[in-house]
């Protein structure tokens, strides 16, 4: 066999030997995947601003919102730094409890905060009305409830709502400082 017979014949081997390889590795790699990623035809963006009003109410024979955790210090902090409530607060379309009920806000805050009052809140706004009847949104971030105007994230949703981003306006409309109860109206933008 020549020099050149024996060279077309070992490139020949190692090109056969790369293609082997490489289809191995795309086998591999499909049967190891976890994930998969799809590309699709972008619809326009929506935009939804939302107005309703929140009640929390901590008081009473039948509080909405109920402490479920605290630290030892909590009673003695002037913020109540510790302290874990969850809720199921009514969401209505005005301030007056009695009015329509557009959803309900269902999750948990806690104060978060040693020198204001600041509440870490994650919360689901699950609504019960109209178009939106079975969507939700759902709100992550501070609020430092004492502030006149609070800006916290919209970082999901479901339903109509689904890959939701956006933010909430929220502003105290009433709150009873014995018993801790509050009314806060909110102006929602959520951009899906």
């Amino acid at each position: 066999m020549s020099k050149k017979e024996y060279m077309d014949k070992l490139i020949g081997v190692v090109l056969m030997l790369i293609f082997s390889l490489v289809a191995w590795a795309q086998s591999v790699e499909e049967e190891s995947c976890w994930a998969t990623r799809s590309v699709v035809q972008k619809k326009e963006t929506e935009i939804t601003n939302l107005h309703f009003y929140f009640h929390d109410t901590v008081s009473g024979k039948n509080p909405s919102a109920v402490r479920v955790a605290q630290a030892a210090g909590t009673n003695k902090s002037p913020t109540l730094f510790g302290v874990v409530m969850i809720a199921d607060d009514p969401l209505t379309e005005k301030p007056d409890p009695d009015s329509k009920l557009v959803g309900r806000a269902q999750g948990l805050y806690g104060s978060a905060g040693q020198q204001e009052l600041a509440l870490i809140m994650a919360l689901n706004f699950g609504f019960v009305d109209g178009i939106y009847n079975g969507s939700s949104i759902s709100l992550l971030g501070k609020n430092p409830a004492l502030q006149p105007v609070r800006e916290i994230a919209i970082v999901g949703g479901t339903g109509v709502f689904r890959l939701a981003r956006g933010y909430a306006i929220a502003h105290t409309y009433w709150f009873n400082a014995t018993t801790g109860d509050a009314i806060v109206q909110y102006n929602v933008t959520v951009v899906h």
